[in-house]
């Protein structure tokens, strides 16, 4: 059956690729997209490749889901939403709390309670959610048990003890968090994105809607901004190798996190717009496998052909996590796929890409700056 499908932030990263999928399987696509300069550049009809990949694919609406006015207009005739829109950045989160809050809260609930309120034709909306909402996340101790640790303190991690403890255990070993763990978010970030969560699939079986809860481990892939210095360490490192410069890698580079690749997470999200079975549910969307930062910083290396000199500094942001990894078993009980990109390939695929993209500026260093000065980066 032919959808109408609304995408919010559907000029992004994530949301362009996704709307030429739908499109491409017959779709009618409706994008509504701010258009940030931290994205697209100042002037985005000219500087934004995503927004004119989206040329031909889906009709544009340039607007905000804080406005009530943007977002009926968005709605006419959509029968499935994907709310991907949010302000996205776990470090720039714990000092622009109100815009945050505002955007991924505030525009959430504004868009329920036009559903909630108005005539409308939607039946499924499909909610971006976060990894982050999990903090830590799921780890085994030595007796077979397992635990849901507390976030890391600023005592343990500035004497350079960056291990995750938790009362009563001496070792902990860290295992995928299936989607019934405990949320306990560690950011002002994974506050938000566990808001919307909890909103979409609180509200929407109320008003005779189909919520379904996507948790996005960290995505990566070709498309993905080079101008924001404030998500995606793939991103960071490769301007930095771009630019010879030197990498500085936090704690003790052993920290790790579940890399998954565009396209994978694409077609999960496809699935949980389109599949009958996703209705109610929530879907861990990752690769099932950590991968830690020194290792990152090698896979780059490789794909580049190149290396710049790195220091371990010990060095940590407030509000991080250590480890993440997630159970994907779920994605292939109920809607038959797993992700399928291994992070060399992933890895590879992304480099060859960057090496034809213009080279940004370095604005790392300034969002490192905004960081220390509020006493978040030690």
């Amino acid at each position: 059956m032919s959808e109408h499908i609304l995408i919010t932030g559907g000029a992004g990263f994530i949301g362009s690729r996704l709307a030429r999928r739908f499109a491409d399987d017959g779709h009618t696509v409706t994008v509504l997209d701010s258009l940030i300069s931290q994205v697209h550049g100042e002037d985005p009809d000219n500087d934004s490749p995503l927004l004119r990949s989206l040329d031909g694919v889906a009709t544009v609406i340039r607007g905000t889901v804080t406005s009530t006015d943007d977002l009926r207009r968005a709605l006419v005739d959509a029968t499935v939403i994907v709310h991907l829109a949010a302000e996205t950045g776990t470090g720039q989160s714990m000092y622009e709390i109100d815009r945050y809050v505002a955007a991924n809260v505030g525009g959430t609930a504004k868009l329920l309670d036009l559903l909630a309120n108005e005539p409308h034709t939607v039946r499924r909306i499909v909610i971006a959610s976060s990894r982050s909402i999990y903090g830590e996340g799921a780890y085994r101790t030595d007796d077979g048990r397992v635990v849901f640790p507390a976030h890391r303190s600023d005592a343990h991690m500035a004497s350079g003890d960056f291990s995750v403890h938790h009362p009563g255990e001496k070792n902990l070993t860290v295992i995928p968090t299936d989607e019934d763990a405990k949320l306990h978010p560690s950011s002002v970030y994974g506050i938000t994105k566990q808001m919307q969560e909890s909103l979409v699939m609180t509200v929407a079986p109320t008003i005779g809607i189909e919520g379904v809860a996507l948790r996005y481990q960290n995505v990566y892939g070709p498309g993905q901004s080079l101008k924001n210095p404030y998500t995606g360490i793939l991103s960071i490192f490769s301007t930095l190798i771009r630019q010879g410069k030197a990498i500085n890698i936090f704690e003790d580079g052993l920290e790790s996190r579940d890399f998954v690749y565009i396209d994978d997470v694409v077609e999960a999200t496809f699935l949980g717009a389109t599949h009958p079975a996703a209705g109610g549910n929530t879907f861990n969307v990752g690769s099932g496998v950590a991968t830690s930062v020194n290792a990152v910083v090698g896979g780059l290396f490789a794909a580049f052909g190149l290396d710049v000199p790195t220091h371990i500094s010990g060095n940590y942001r407030l509000g991080d996590i250590r480890h993440n990894v997630a159970d994907t078993s779920r994605l292939k009980e109920i809607l038959g796929f797993e992700p399928e990109t291994p992070f060399e390939v992933g890895v590879q695929r992304f480099v060859d890409w960057v090496k034809n993209e213009p080279e940004e500026g370095d604005s790392y260093q300034k969002s490192l700056d905004e960081m220390a000065a509020r006493n978040l980066l030690k």
